[in-house]
């Protein structure tokens, strides 16, 4: 199970939004839990670094921005725990590129945005073997409500 605060989920879909019709992408920070629940504090975009021509359907973290992103989460006192990623115009699952690219252990957040929209969040991790996505229970939680979205 994931857990993300109204206040990253609002900056997520904020993200997806800003970059459309390209896929927008960048790190989850947080940390996990004793009973292996991980908690999203907060995020760090990154550039998508894919090809001009493929940013619709595809993107491309570079290493730079990894070694970036677990500096400055060490500096906080997280961890990378996952990615987050938008889909232009296609569904918040997977797709066999996500999954050729993906590494086990990690959360993978993905936003369908439609037509400009920001539309259904789920989170997924890979099977250790790579060999397909599981989903992952997503709640997003506002910080100031006690309302609660499961997904």
């Amino acid at each position: 199970m994931i857990l993300v605060s109204g206040d990253v989920e609002r900056h997520i879909r904020a993200e997806g939004e800003k970059w459309y019709p390209d896929e927008c992408c960048g790190f989850l920070l947080g940390q996990i839990d004793e009973s292996g629940r991980r908690r999203v504090e907060d995020i760090l975009p990154v550039p998508n670094a894919g090809q001009a021509e493929e940013r619709h359907h595809r993107f491309r973290i570079e290493p730079d921005d990894f070694m970036r992103a677990e500096r400055q989460a060490r500096l906080r006192g997280l961890d990378v725990i996952g990615f987050y990623h938008s889909h232009p115009d296609h569904p918040a699952t997977p797709s066999e590129y996500d999954r050729e690219q993906a590494l086990p252990f990690y959360s993978y957040v993905i936003l369908s945005v439609r037509r400009g929209a920001s539309a259904e969040i789920s989170s997924w991790e890979l099977s250790g073997d790579r060999a397909l996505f599981n989903h992952e229970e997503l709640e997003c939680a506002a910080q100031h409500r006690a309302r609660k979205r499961r997904y």
